[in-house]
């Protein structure tokens, strides 16, 4: 608990360091959130209250720039499963721009949008600690390192060595991912206490992921 307490003083200092006066700090994670789950919404969470940001925006991808195109489902039902997700929450938001924008979501092609638009706030771009070694093969990530602060979710198993500066965060580990989940809906099998009850009944209600997708 002690060395708990000393991380959790290290990383106020960290930000404390980083801000100006009237500037807003805010957080951003992004992904596809087919579906949103609860890991989503603890890792926003957190690292909002443990910075001490304003809000986290859950911003939903267009269309992921990986190497194998991924089917998803309608952009339209994963804001709304999102919309359901925060409800009751002011710490959580919502961040439209890539779908609105549409076409392939490069992150720094998006934060340098945000940062244009809201020139008085300070971006904190949350990532999981399994992301952290592909850091290298984002595009421009030289580039987007100067727009955005990266705050890294610790994950049991992976190295926290990286050239980027990257504040880490703990916060409890919970081995779901939006994958598992299509497929245990698609077999039949339960995902209760996996998600929202109202996520859940909203893909029940539109027999969302029924063929795989």
């Amino acid at each position: 608990m002690k060395q708990q307490v000393v991380n959790n003083l290290q990383t106020f200092v960290k930000v404390e360091e980083q801000t100006k006066p009237n500037r807003r700090q805010v957080g951003i994670l992004g992904g596809n959130f087919n579906p949103v789950h609860l890991a989503h919404l603890i890792m926003a969470d957190q690292v909002g209250t443990s910075l001490g940001l304003e809000k986290v925006y859950l911003m939903p991808s267009n269309e992921p720039p990986h190497v194998d195109p991924k089917e998803t489902i309608a952009a339209s039902h994963r804001l709304k499963m999102l919309e359901l997700a925060i409800e009751g929450n002011p710490l959580l938001a919502i961040e439209k721009c890539e779908l609105e924008r549409e076409g392939k979501s490069y992150t720094f092609e998006t934060m340098q949008f945000l940062t244009q638009k809201y020139p008085d706030t300070d971006f904190y771009f949350i990532i999981g600690g399994d992301m952290v070694d592909y850091l290298p093969k984002w595009h421009k990530i030289d580039e987007l390192t100067q727009l955005v602060q990266f705050v890294g979710v610790k994950r049991p198993g992976y190295s926290r060595e990286t050239p980027y500066p990257i504040i880490w965060i703990d916060v409890p580990d919970m081995n779901i991912s939006s994958t598992d989940l299509r497929k245990k809906i698609t077999q039949g099998c339960s995902v209760n206490y996996l998600l929202p009850k109202n996520v859940l009944h909203y893909i029940q209600e539109k027999g969302l992921y029924l063929d795989g997708v």
